[in-house]
């Protein structure tokens, strides 16, 4: 008897596990539902497709110079041409080409600081949580120290004394923005170590590696993913100051941040020089702020009760 009731359950138990969308449908979903994040992320692939294939899109060399061509004004404007849609800047250089490829050093340079920045805050914030006592005071305490020194004056100096390069500005802006995430994974560590799943590990006799790696770093991984999202617009803009100041990328390499340095000058004159890497900086900024809001709604815990309610 037991064996047909069997049969008879086990159609509508798999019936619902198959009706049951996966995660990736359910987020899905929910970032079709959000305006923002919908928005957010479509203005991120593109900036990402523009830098992978800048050498498709880019209508001439970002670095070849034509004085005889200075200065043009955009197509719609007076003495415009479509062969350079944004016009040229002081050296005659298409200031669209320049934007295109200038994608490739913002997106690089804002992903990778992150990584490092991430990569150091997460280790010290676990280890700073998990062990606590003298080790947890002197982590937290240099942690305060970076905090008191302003990062762009911090940065300023390690960049006149190490010299301005690419692997520089990373090195410089990852070791000077892991503070906020040491702090919070050290904040989420000391409630996660205090949960039944992480006693129960420790009672059956797993290493402190063990308990750290695999049982808290999934559960603080998700705050890791919100805080880096949104340090990526603020890597940028830094970038983009730094570049601005002479002290970020330098040429012949393009940046977005060194084109407003060359086009400042212009602004009264040749306002589109300056101009259009400032909007693409604004757009690029916007829309991962946009996504960043969009994954801290749907990954923080607070938010989906709030959601719940």
């Amino acid at each position: 008897m037991s064996a047909p009731m069997e049969t008879q359950v086990s159609p509508s138990v798999l019936a619902t596990k198959s009706n049951r969308p996966s995660n990736l449908v359910r987020f899905s979903r929910q970032l079709f539902k959000s305006k923002t994040g919908t928005i957010g992320l479509f203005i991120v692939l593109c900036m990402v497709l523009m830098a992978v294939f800048a050498p498709v899109l880019a209508p001439h060399d970002p670095a070849k110079t034509n004085v005889a061509k200075r200065l043009l004004p955009p197509v719609w404007m007076e003495k415009g041409t479509s062969d350079y849609p944004l016009g040229t800047d002081n050296l005659g250089r298409d200031v669209l080409s320049r934007i295109i490829y200038g994608s490739q050093v913002s997106l690089l340079v804002g992903i990778c600081a992150v990584v490092v920045a991430g990569f150091i805050g997460i280790i010290l914030g676990l280890v700073s949580g998990y062990y606590t006592g003298w080790l947890d005071s002197v982590i937290m305490r240099t942690t305060d120290a970076f905090l008191a020194i302003p990062n762009i004056l911090f940065m300023l100096v390690i960049l006149a004394v190490m010299g301005p390069s690419l692997l520089t500005l990373i090195f410089v802006l990852g070791v000077t923005n892991w503070t906020t995430y040491a702090r919070i994974v050290r904040s989420e560590v000391l409630s996660i170590k205090e949960r039944d799943f992480v006693r129960a590990a420790r009672a059956v006799g797993a290493k402190n590696f063990r308990i750290i790696f695999t049982h808290i770093l999934p559960n603080v991984i998700s705050s890791f993913i919100v805080i880096s999202t949104l340090s990526v617009a603020t890597t940028i803009i830094l970038e983009a100051s730094l570049s601005f100041l002479g002290l970020g990328i330098q040429p012949p390499t393009v940046s977005w941040g060194g084109m407003l340095s060359d086009g400042r000058q212009y602004l009264a004159t040749s306002w589109w020089v300056a101009t259009f890497p400032g909007i693409a900086i604004t757009i690029t900024v916007l829309g991962i702020i946009f996504l960043g809001d969009f994954l801290r709604d749907i990954l923080d815990p607070r938010m989906k009760a709030k959601g719940g309610k």
